[in-house]
């Protein structure tokens, strides 16, 4: 198992719509601020951003090559001088949980990346809640 942590590229931003829209419906369980769209897609509108805004960092995290975890990451000018990244949306597809690599993601994320985190979550989401 090779885990690998690349920068989403805006012309891979369709693949990260995919991705997001699987997240939401994944996170409408625990929220009643996401509907479906009436063309059968969670969308969120500000996604076209992710690739665009300085210090908002979306990733795609490979397993021997093939994208199974998406997260985004917030870093400065976005945050506080308190911080220095936040994770702000982390999905790993469903065939892909209960296998540990949640932990191994983040692993590989801490290690590339070095500094003080902090993390946001629903509190509804007793999953995430316990996994942090």
């Amino acid at each position: 198992m090779t885990i690998t942590l690349q920068k989403v590229l805006e012309t891979e931003a369709p693949i990260l719509r995919n991705l997001y829209s699987l997240y939401l419906h994944d996170l409408s369980k625990f929220t009643p601020n996401i509907d479906i769209g009436v063309d059968v897609f969670f969308h969120y509108e500000d996604l076209e951003l992710f690739c665009k805004t300085e210090g908002l960092s979306p990733h795609f995290i490979k397993n021997d090559n093939i994208i199974i975890v998406f997260l985004l990451l917030l870093e400065r000018p976005l945050l506080k001088k308190a911080n220095d990244f936040s994770v702000n949306d982390i999905f790993i597809l469903n065939k892909y949980n209960d296998q540990g690599l949640g932990s191994k993601v983040l692993g590989k994320l801490f290690e590339e990346k070095h500094g003080k985190y902090f993390v946001i979550e629903l509190v509804e989401n007793l999953p995430a809640v316990s996994f942090w």
